[in-house]
Protein backbone atom coordinates (compact mmCIF):
# COMPACT_ATOMS: atom_id res chain seq x y z
CA UNK A 1 0.00 0.00 0.00
CA UNK A 2 1.65 3.57 -1.20
CA UNK A 3 1.08 6.74 1.04
CA UNK A 4 -1.39 7.80 -1.11
CA UNK A 5 -3.54 4.83 -0.67
CA UNK A 6 -3.89 5.71 3.03
CA UNK A 7 -6.61 7.54 4.79
CA UNK A 8 -5.68 11.10 5.30
CA UNK A 9 -4.24 10.97 9.30
CA UNK A 10 -2.33 7.99 8.30
CA UNK A 11 -1.11 8.97 4.85
CA UNK A 12 0.46 12.22 6.64
CA UNK A 13 2.01 10.48 9.27
CA UNK A 14 3.48 7.89 6.58
CA UNK A 15 4.66 10.95 4.71
CA UNK A 16 5.92 13.12 7.32
CA UNK A 17 7.43 10.02 9.49
CA UNK A 18 8.54 7.57 6.63
CA UNK A 19 10.89 5.52 9.32
CA UNK A 20 7.73 5.36 12.02
CA UNK A 21 5.57 4.84 9.40
CA UNK A 22 8.35 1.69 7.96
CA UNK A 23 8.14 0.09 11.33
CA UNK A 24 4.72 0.36 12.10
CA UNK A 25 4.22 -1.39 8.23
CA UNK A 26 6.62 -3.98 9.25
CA UNK A 27 5.28 -4.64 12.38
CA UNK A 28 1.85 -5.50 10.84
CA UNK A 29 3.45 -7.92 8.76
CA UNK A 30 5.32 -9.82 10.59
CA UNK A 31 2.28 -10.25 12.96
CA UNK A 32 0.36 -11.27 10.13
CA UNK A 33 3.06 -14.60 9.25
CA UNK A 34 3.46 -15.18 13.05
CA UNK A 35 0.76 -17.20 12.81
CA UNK A 36 -1.13 -20.39 10.79
CA UNK A 37 -4.74 -17.96 10.22
CA UNK A 38 -4.82 -16.98 5.97
CA UNK A 39 -5.32 -13.50 4.47
CA UNK A 40 -9.36 -14.05 4.26
CA UNK A 41 -9.35 -14.95 8.25
CA UNK A 42 -6.57 -12.01 8.89
CA UNK A 43 -8.89 -9.44 7.54
CA UNK A 44 -12.59 -10.98 9.42
CA UNK A 45 -10.48 -10.60 12.73
CA UNK A 46 -8.90 -6.66 11.76
CA UNK A 47 -12.06 -5.76 11.32
CA UNK A 48 -13.53 -7.16 14.33
CA UNK A 49 -10.94 -5.59 16.31
CA UNK A 50 -11.72 -2.01 14.40
CA UNK A 51 -15.36 -2.63 15.72
CA UNK A 52 -14.12 -3.52 19.40
CA UNK A 53 -12.39 -0.57 19.77
CA UNK A 54 -15.41 1.70 17.42
CA UNK A 55 -13.07 3.44 15.16
CA UNK A 56 -14.51 4.34 12.17
CA UNK A 57 -12.03 4.96 9.98
CA UNK A 58 -10.44 1.55 10.65
CA UNK A 59 -13.74 -0.08 10.88
CA UNK A 60 -13.87 1.48 6.74
CA UNK A 61 -10.20 0.76 5.83
CA UNK A 62 -11.01 -2.99 6.71
CA UNK A 63 -13.79 -3.14 4.80
CA UNK A 64 -12.50 -1.52 2.01
CA UNK A 65 -9.77 -3.77 1.33
CA UNK A 66 -12.09 -6.91 2.14
CA UNK A 67 -14.37 -5.69 -0.55
CA UNK A 68 -11.19 -6.03 -2.80
CA UNK A 69 -10.07 -9.51 -1.57
CA UNK A 70 -13.63 -10.88 -2.48
CA UNK A 71 -15.69 -10.65 1.09
CA UNK A 72 -19.15 -10.33 0.49
CA UNK A 73 -21.44 -7.87 2.01
CA UNK A 74 -23.06 -10.18 5.00
CA UNK A 75 -20.04 -11.66 5.97
CA UNK A 76 -18.57 -8.31 6.76
CA UNK A 77 -22.08 -7.70 8.38
CA UNK A 78 -22.25 -10.64 10.50
CA UNK A 79 -18.98 -9.59 12.11
CA UNK A 80 -20.72 -6.55 13.82
CA UNK A 81 -23.70 -8.67 14.51
CA UNK A 82 -20.76 -11.14 16.92
CA UNK A 83 -19.79 -7.75 18.55
CA UNK A 84 -23.52 -7.31 20.18
CA UNK A 85 -22.79 -9.56 23.12
CA UNK A 86 -19.53 -8.72 23.77
CA UNK A 87 -19.23 -5.09 22.87
CA UNK A 88 -22.71 -4.26 23.03
CA UNK A 89 -25.82 -3.46 20.67
CA UNK A 90 -25.04 0.33 20.24
CA UNK A 91 -21.40 -0.45 19.42
CA UNK A 92 -23.04 -3.08 16.65
CA UNK A 93 -25.18 -0.67 14.80
CA UNK A 94 -22.78 1.83 14.76
CA UNK A 95 -20.15 -0.99 13.43
CA UNK A 96 -23.38 -1.85 10.33
CA UNK A 97 -23.70 1.71 9.60
CA UNK A 98 -20.33 2.05 9.18
CA UNK A 99 -19.89 -1.20 6.91
CA UNK A 100 -22.70 -0.23 4.53
CA UNK A 101 -21.30 3.62 4.40
CA UNK A 102 -18.98 0.91 2.09
CA UNK A 103 -21.02 -1.71 0.72
CA UNK A 104 -24.64 -0.30 0.89
CA UNK A 105 -27.46 -1.46 2.43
Amino acid sequence: MSNHDLPSGAGKVAERYPDVWNAYAALGEACAQAGPLDERTRRLVKLALAVGSRSEGAVHSHVRRAVEEGIGAEELKQVALLSIPTAGFPTAVAALTWIEDIVGD
